[in-house]
């Protein structure tokens, strides 16, 4: 980069010196627009439960979602991504669960679009690990998880989301080829409209803690997912597997987690030109509120990081944040 002109006719402070003409200048900005509210479920009735390590987010059974839909709405959040706690007695090895009519994503997806129309979008979560009862994303044989097994459990899960009038399918599992056979499949079922957000980019991180205790897993697993996530030491991979599942149909693709890896959502945005979403996951949000909990760092340090996810060329977030600044943000 070149900059042109020198010190003294050259004063970038002069930029700085007002409220108005940083506004003015500002080259990013974040709104609610750029949000995606996570929602854990759970079953039974009235229910709102505490999630241990999370603070203030709970899980809800679906007759209390509008606790939450609600403010999403009314804030203008573009979108709501579906998480269920599933009850013990319902995982088995093949996390059959998943492909019942009446679990809890199925439910929550019915009272969300009857009650709220298109007014809000839904984005749904296709994986096994909150239905397994080894915790992991896929179906497991001998230590080991079965790729192409798996992807046609995925499949089905797909559809049956679609069907129940999921706007979004999310595969986050990270099998090799699921996201071109979820698209065939959805297109020859008719469901050409539905959007595939693929977890492209899904690295095995100690940053998932908090979410595994929200959807019940944590406890379960057996062994670790290095097999199938990412290694963190690994950049030019994320571009093998957004340049595959690019080819394969996603409409957008994830990178997750969010703040340790801004620079791999950089050269993604750099080399593809497709829109590129962040899951700030529960690890991260954590760590901020245990920060501004202690007065370590102070509220406004959240802006300042879904600032920076914008800044490193992400489209929108998926942060349990979404409905806390949403108001700041209007």
């Amino acid at each position: 980069m070149i900059i042109t002109g020198k010190y003294p006719n050259l004063r970038l402070r002069r930029n700085r010196n007002s409220d108005w003409s940083r506004r003015l200048v500002r080259e990013n900005t974040l709104s609610v627009n750029d949000l995606i509210l996570p929602i854990f479920l759970v079953d039974g009735s009235n229910k709102k439960q505490s999630i241990k390590g999370m603070p203030d987010i709970y899980r809800y059974s679906v007759n209390r979602l509008s606790d939450v839909v609600d403010k999403a709405v009314s804030n203008k959040i573009p979108m709501v991504a579906l998480f269920p706690y599933t009850a013990k007695k319902l995982k088995n090895d093949s996390g059959s669960e998943s492909l019942n009519e009446d679990n809890l994503v199925c439910k929550a997806i019915q009272y969300i679009k009857k009650k709220y129309k298109n007014s809000i979008g839904i984005m749904c979560d296709v994986a096994l690990d909150p239905y397994t009862s080894h915790g992991h994303d896929g179906l497991l044989n001998k230590g080991k998880i079965l790729n192409d097994e798996t992807v046609k459990i995925l499949i089905k899960q797909s559809l049956l989301q679609a069907q129940m009038g999921c706007d979004v399918i999310s595969p986050s599992d990270m099998m090799d080829g699921r996201i071109g056979e979820i698209r065939k499949n959805l297109d020859k079922n008719n469901f050409k409209d539905v959007q595939i957000l693929s977890y492209a980019v899904k690295y095995a991180s100690s940053f998932y803690g908090p979410f595994r205790n929200a959807v019940g897993s944590k406890s379960l697993l057996k062994g670790d997912k290095k097999t199938y996530q990412m290694d963190y030491s690994n950049n030019l991979e994320a571009i093998r597997e957004v340049a595959l599942d690019i080819k394969e149909g996603a409409d957008m693709v994830m990178v997750k987690p969010g703040m340790p890896y801004l620079d791999i959502i950089t050269t993604i945005k750099q080399n593809f030109k497709i829109p590129v979403l962040a899951y700030q996951v529960s690890g991260e949000y954590s760590l901020i509120c245990n920060g501004i909990k202690k007065g370590i760092i102070d509220k406004n340090t959240i802006i300042e990081i879904l600032t920076g996810f914008k800044r490193a060329g992400a489209n929108a977030v998926v942060t349990y944040f979404a409905n806390k600044i949403a108001k700041e943000l209007k």
